[in-house]
């Protein structure tokens, strides 16, 4: 590998080069940590332990109950769809042992998204929290899955526990719609069936697709990149050499607040800290922040990884604000930009620096990260990670000079290998290796990249993408809709809202009626914040709405 600008800025510990063929797999990888840390604790959920020894059996017997009682094969899409809970690690790994290939799906998904994201991965078995069961109900009969596992919140906190904490969330809160779906099967009872049969070890390489991972890359409908386990494997490797400077083996604890379901925490997280014997803590709802303080209390956490709007709730808890930070090592901050006062106030507040990454769910997701060792630099993305190129390209794919903005692309053995059943798609980002991520960048004489603006017109809130089109397509259902231009603008607390200016074709509509009928469509980060009502949209000479030129408007308006 040639010598890049940002080599000599790589802390001492961190290799240029990292051996991103060491595994073959995922699950080689998991299985040597199962051997490295047997009786360490893998995962904690509120307030429940489980060691790495249970979960090689857990997984074990669920990987058993697929091949066996369900016969699912090598190759096999399964979806999970549960915030973080126990039962996640085990499904994933179990499922990944058997040879199949998770489709992570988000819990808070409405039927058609849902629908949409089965249909097109192919799904042939669904693991579900009950939360969530009456939404697969209503298309139950319209998606290729023919196997449905359910499981509720309590599964795996044991006995009494386990019991009650399953009807207070059923009877007491009731958190689960009442929902009717016929020949499924219990969680419980698929490890109960599943560890009375003997698990057959598949053989598994580098080229064989691990997840199909959804995202809409920079514009237009979701699509499924096909990460390899070549590819989480390479980028668990690269994670693992840009830490080394500061974690050790068996020493780690680390908060898991955002979702494993998100790439980001599923890498990193659930994956390359497992590698490390990290004690992984899991919290379910980290929305609740008094109850996530209570729950950091108890531990002396050295690692913490999050987005934006996740460090700033915490920041303006005292509860938090009062806690013990002297364990704390790493916190890192990714899936959107760390806003530079928050950065400060984390430094202030916890002794830390807070180390922005960047990445796609197309790489793996890291591609670039700020060193660790002090030598962070707020307000970039850092240096390329470890067997990782970058570039900035003009809109002829030629690279631009030092500190010239142009489109960032990224090459390296964690790029995906394409999207789902979408050549066409594929080809528009991906050129000789190198990926085109769609995000303005530039880079400075060091090395250190940084993020300006967005090629597409993807609206990023609070780490999630939100794409204008599957928006628009939601509010145009709306009868008194006419036509509907979406756009994001600039907010304090998520990156961006979504705002939709409709042109009516019955004067009586309301923003609140426009609002109503999108919840029932799209998840909640996708619903506009403001409708706006006008006479007509600019649009192009073949009547191509310009969500430019609304934003142009609304900006000299507002």
């Amino acid at each position: 590998m040639q010598d890049y600008p940002w080599f000599k800025f790589y802390p001492k510990s961190v290799p240029k080069t990292v051996d991103v063929t060491a595994y073959d797999s995922v699950v080689d990888l998991f299985e040597e940590s199962i051997k490295k840390f047997g009786n360490g604790i893998a995962y904690e959920c509120m307030g429940k332990t489980m060691t790495f020894n249970e979960l090689d059996k857990l997984s074990k017997d669920f990987a058993a109950f697929l091949q066996k009682e369900l016969k699912m094969k090598k190759g096999d899409r399964i979806a999970i769809q549960m915030p973080n809970l126990l039962q996640y690690p085990v499904a994933m790994f179990g499922a990944l042992r058997a040879g199949l290939i998770v489709v992570n799906t988000n819990p808070l998904y409405t039927s058609k998204e849902m629908k949409h994201q089965f249909t097109d991965a192919g799904v042939d078995a669904v693991v579900i929290l009950s939360n969530f069961a009456s939404n697969l109900e209503k298309i139950k009969n319209e998606i290729s899955a023919k196997h449905i596992i359910i499981t509720q919140i309590g599964d795996m906190l044991g006995g009494l526990k386990g019991g009650i904490v399953n009807f207070v969330v059923k009877y007491i809160k009731k958190m689960v719609p009442a929902y009717s779906l016929s020949g499924t099967h219990s969680f419980k009872d698929a490890l109960k069936q599943g560890g009375a049969k003997t698990f057959v070890r598949e053989k598994l390489n580098r080229e064989d697709l691990a997840f199909l991972q959804y995202t809409g890359g920079t514009t237009g409908v979701s699509k499924g990149a096909e990460l390899t386990h070549g590819n989480i494997v390479a980028n668990m490797q690269q994670i693992s050499g840009w830490m080394k400077p500061k974690l050790k083996e068996y020493e780690e604890t680390v908060i898991t607040a955002l979702p494993l379901y998100h790439i980001f925490a599923l890498t990193v997280n659930c994956l390359a800290m497992l590698k490390i014997g990290a004690h992984n803590v899991l919290i379910t709802n980290p929305r609740d922040m008094p109850a996530f303080c209570k729950e950091l209390k108890k531990h002396p956490f050295s690692v913490f990884t999050g987005v934006n709007t996740l460090f700033n709730g915490l920041l303006n808890q005292e509860a938090f604000r009062s806690l013990d930070f002297s364990s704390l090592k790493i916190a890192v901050g990714g899936g959107m930009a760390v806003q530079k006062a928050v950065a400060e106030k984390w430094q202030k507040v916890t002794g830390t620096t807070l180390a922005e990454g960047y990445g796609l769910t197309e790489t793996s997701p890291v591609a670039t990260c700020n060193p660790i060792d002090g030598t962070e630099r707020i307000g970039t993305i850092g240096l390329p990670l470890p067997n990782t190129e970058c570039k900035i390209i003009d809109d002829d794919g030629n690279e631009v000079a030092t500190g010239e903005k142009g489109e960032m692309c990224v090459k390296g053995p964690q790029v995906m290998r394409g999207y789902w059943n979408r050549a066409e798609d594929t080809k528009q980002v991906l050129d000789g290796g190198w990926l085109k991520t769609g995000d303005i960048a530039t880079m400075d004489k060091d090395g250190y990249f940084k993020i300006v603006d967005r090629k597409k017109e993807m609206i990023l809130v609070s780490g999630f993408n939100v794409y204008p089109n599957e928006v628009e397509d939601a509010i145009s259902g709306h009868e008194k809709v006419n036509e509907v231009g979406v756009i994001g603008i600039p907010d304090e607390k998520s990156t961006e809202k979504v705002v939709a200016y409709v042109v009516p074709n019955d004067p009586s509509v309301t923003q609140e009626e426009i609002i109503a009928h999108a919840r029932e469509n799209l998840t909640n980060y996708k619903i506009p914040k403001e409708v706006y009502f006008v006479d007509e949209l600019p649009k192009s000479n073949v009547g191509k709405i310009l969500r430019r030129i609304i934003k142009e408007n609304h900006e000299k308006n507002h």
